[in-house]
């Protein structure tokens, strides 16, 4: 029997950071390839995806956002997330949110993957907004239940409220929203499939996300695929979203409290951008938890372990 540990794919390429506008939402995938790549975590290999096409994007956003972006004109529409445009970003936004689909997918055909994608939960349909373009979420949603998935959770624990997902899923069959925030940034009523708790007390981050996750077990049917927005922006260090009290320790007993729920439901896990995982429903008994350290001077956390890949974020504002 091969004692070979099964690797997983985190999915990033040069593409990612194209955009001239820097700051950490275009930036910050670098940062943790990097990290990767100077300190591997066993398990994890980096992987270049195949950018979304311009019709992948326009079946979720509307088509004259989508040639917006791509040609710079309007230029107001094109600088809708709020920096300027320039074309870089055109193909950093395609292969960020080709990153996504590309997850989800490898998690559906056989495990574990992630994507470094960022920028994604505040993007409407029509436009973008706060540092985000395109909804990679939505569009790796609808790619998973387009692949068969039945029916897909997208699990947002960002700092914000994910107000552009919600108006994007809103009476979309087979896509469940639960989120919870520590910032009412963005937010929205909550609607069929859809959940939002803001918390504004640290000592009721943990419980207040269990009991969503508990509430999700007794009312959803079986999910193929959760695609799982995992902000590290709730963090107390965070300039812009962070919570007081929410600590590091808080943070990685949450990724133990998300990965424990959904192994109970033999459903799947995807993170992207520092902040999605993915994960195939899986048989059998988990083999107990990750243990976690810091890098990148607390700006990114890891776990080690089967299936996490975590990023967390020292600063920020309000993105994806």
């Amino acid at each position: 029997m091969s004692s070979a540990r099964k690797t997983f794919p985190v999915f990033y390429g040069p593409a990612y950071v194209l955009g001239e506008y820097a700051f950490e939402t275009t930036r910050k995938a670098r940062w943790v390839a990097e990290s990767l790549r100077a300190d591997p975590i066993a398990g994890v290999r980096l992987v270049e995806p195949e950018a979304s096409s311009f019709d992948d994007l326009a079946a979720v956003h509307d088509p004259r956002y989508v040639a917006a972006v791509r040609d710079g004109a309007p230029r107001e529409l094109a600088e809708s997330q709020g920096f300027p445009w320039d074309e870089g970003l055109w193909r950093m936004v395609h292969a960020t949110n080709g990153g996504v689909v590309a997850a989800a997918r490898a998690a559906l055909a056989g495990g574990v993957a992630g994507s470094l994608s960022s920028g994604l939960h505040h993007a409407r349909r029509e436009h973008g907004s706060a540092f985000c373009t395109f909804n990679g979420l939505v569009l790796a949603a609808r790619a998973a239940l387009g692949d068969g998935a039945g029916c897909v959770l997208i699990l947002d624990l960002d700092a914000h409220c994910g107000g552009g997902t919600a108006s994007m899923i809103a009476g979309v069959e087979g896509i469940w929203h639960c989120d919870v925030a520590v910032s009412s940034f963005d937010r929205h009523d909550p609607a069929p499939r859809q959940s939002l708790a803001v918390v504004s007390r640290a000592a009721e981050y943990l419980s207040t996300i269990e009991r969503l996750l508990e509430e999700i077990s007794a009312a959803a049917p079986a999910f193929g695929l959760c695609l799982y927005n995992a902000g590290m922006d709730p963090f107390e260090g965070c300039s812009i979203g962070g919570r007081r009290g929410v600590d590091r320790e808080m943070l990685s007993r949450r990724e133990a409290l998300v990965f424990s729920w959904c192994r109970s439901r033999d459903s799947g896990r995807l993170r992207a951008g520092g902040r999605i995982q993915g994960v195939r429903p899986r048989r059998g008994r988990p083999r107990g938890a990750s243990s976690s350290h810091d890098r990148s001077g607390g700006g990114l956390r890891t776990a080690r372990g089967r299936s996490a890949l975590k990023g967390a974020r020292g600063g920020g504002t309000p993105s994806a």
